[in-house]
């Protein structure tokens, strides 16, 4: 065995370097947790869930956009596939965004602002940047939408959230609060591995779980399981060799002790969840979970499937309906609270979905559709971008179906949901203006549904986000460039919401 000056041996490092790799699900945890008594038994409703369906190319605003406000009539030709849910829906117009760019080509700007509602976006060395600059004038990383909700969930649920879909390089949405983007997963056998390798998919009987959570985390033993066993030995470990050494080498070690406190805190959390949902199998919710049908069955078959999505429209429906079907699954089993779906592609080809012209590029279509005056656009391609994007709302349509005929214990898992259906553009022009925006679900009694709202132009859509994100209990009262806009408004918020 090798000795350094410090004094400390070749083991003892590599011991103590042992833990430095980032636990996932932890399987062997189950065993100790099922055995555990998660608390009494109290009634409570099911938690708010919080989706965002995002699709591509931006929309035909005169066929998705109702022309009258006030309650629902008949649905626009872009959104007929919902008619049947519109008591369910809340269309809301002239949302925009307002944020400059610095270096990016026009998808990357629309794409980069999306979620975040920034004020600019820009590259460094290739990685996307967001900001806002704040009322005090001092700029700071725009967080997007759905990081700020997982902030917000991650001692809720099992994964703070899920980012699944078909997302290219220029359409990234994601941003964590330290600016870093958020890779989406394509594979859908890769999202359902993440989300169920060593658990039972269980629909969760909600008046005992929600109970059960409201107890201390104490009352289930960590220490019982070997994973705890593993982190206490290394913890050990790390204290001892942190008495030989510099200041320096214990400020850095500090730090991994945090890291190693966090794995702790995570152990524990897991722990009472797999609790719980052993208690769930034998008398699981009303509701019955479905595995979704046609999963590929290893990466080869993933692989060909991903790359078959943009040129073949068969496949293309059936992968969008497959990650549709993966973000209710996850839901309704309270796997997250918060999941984001990348649908469509700008570069995909819809020959059979497209019946009119020659031309099935949908980047072709879009550019050829719009123009600065509508009159001024291709109308064989516009009618081709409408066709696409109602091919797109019979997809999500699926989604929202299948919501609500999920019974929870006296409402449905759409009831206790809010999901967004937008785009990351808001027309195939690159626009920014009036962005297609409807909410599905009635956000547990916060939203009052099957209403079209029509808001003041050019209403920052970083106001809808304050909303959304104040359901999931944010206090902050604002969301990107909400309250720092040229185009404020209502305050930063959406009245008549509820």
């Amino acid at each position: 065995m090798s000795r350094s000056d410090s004094g400390l041996s070749r083991r003892t490092f590599l011991r103590g370097a042992g833990a430095c790799v980032a636990l996932p699900y932890l399987e062997s945890l189950a065993g100790a947790a099922a055995g555990a008594k998660p608390g009494s038994t109290k009634a409570a409703k099911p938690p708010l869930r919080m989706g965002i369906f995002t699709v591509t190319g931006g929309t035909v605003r005169e066929s998705w956009v109702p022309t009258e406000t006030g309650a629902l009539a008949k649905l626009p030709s872009i959104l007929r596939a919902l008619e049947p849910h519109k008591s369910e829906l809340l269309v809301l117009s002239n949302l925009s965004q307002s944020g400059r760019s610095e270096g990016l080509n026009a998808h990357q700007h629309c794409a980069y602002m999306h979620l975040t509602g920034a004020d600019k976006v820009s590259s460094i060395h290739g990685k996307p940047t967001t900001s806002v600059v704040t009322a005090d004038k001092q700029t700071r990383v725009a967080e997007s939408i759905d990081q700020r909700a997982a902030r917000l969930m991650k001692d809720k649920a099992l994964l703070s959230s899920m980012e699944i879909g078909y997302t290219e390089g220029e359409t990234q949405y994601s941003y964590r609060a330290n600016g870093s983007s958020v890779p989406f997963e394509k594979d859908p056998r890769q999202v359902f591995e993440r989300m169920f390798k060593g658990r039972t998919p269980v629909a969760p009987n909600w008046a005992r779980r929600m109970a059960a959570l409201e107890q201390p985390k104490s009352s289930v033993k960590a220490a019982d399981s070997y994973d705890k066993q593993v982190v206490d030995l290394v913890l050990d470990d790390a204290r001892r060799l942190n008495k030989n050494l510099g200041a320096a080498d214990k400020h850095k070690l500090g730090d991994y002790l945090a890291a190693i406190d966090s794995i702790e805190q995570r152990i524990a959390h897991i722990q009472n969840r797999i609790a719980l949902e052993a208690l769930d199998i034998p008398d699981p919710g009303p509701s019955r979970v479905e595995i979704p049908q046609g999963m590929p069955a290893d990466a080869k078959a993933a692989n060909r499937l991903i790359q078959l999505v943009g040129r073949n429209p068969a496949v293309h429906g059936e992968y969008i309906k497959m990650m549709g079907d993966l973000m209710v699954l996850a839901f309704q089993t309270d796997t997250t609270r918060v999941c984001t779906v990348g649908a469509g592609s700008d570069g995909a080809l819809f020959p059979g979905v497209v019946t009119v012209g020659y031309e099935y590029h949908m980047h072709t279509l879009e550019h050829q559709g719009n123009a600065s005056r509508v009159e001024d656009a291709d109308p064989v391609s516009r009618e081709g971008c409408r066709q696409v994007h109602a091919w797109y709302t019979e997809l999500f349509a699926h989604v929202v179906e299948k919501m609500r005929n999920i019974d929870e214990g006296g409402s449905s898992l759409l009831d206790n949901s809010m999901l967004l259906y937008t785009s990351y553009m808001a027309d195939g022009g690159h626009g920014t203006k009036d962005y297609p925006v409807l909410l599905a679900g009635r956000a547990g009694g916060a939203l009052r549904t099957g209403r079209h709202i029509q808001y003041q132009k050019e209403t920052p859509v970083a106001n809808l986000y304050a909303e959304m994100l104040a359901r999931m209990g944010d206090t902050s009262g604002e969301f990107g460039n909400s309250k720092t806009s040229t185009k404020m408004a209502y305050d930063g918020l959406l009245p008549d919401l509820v």
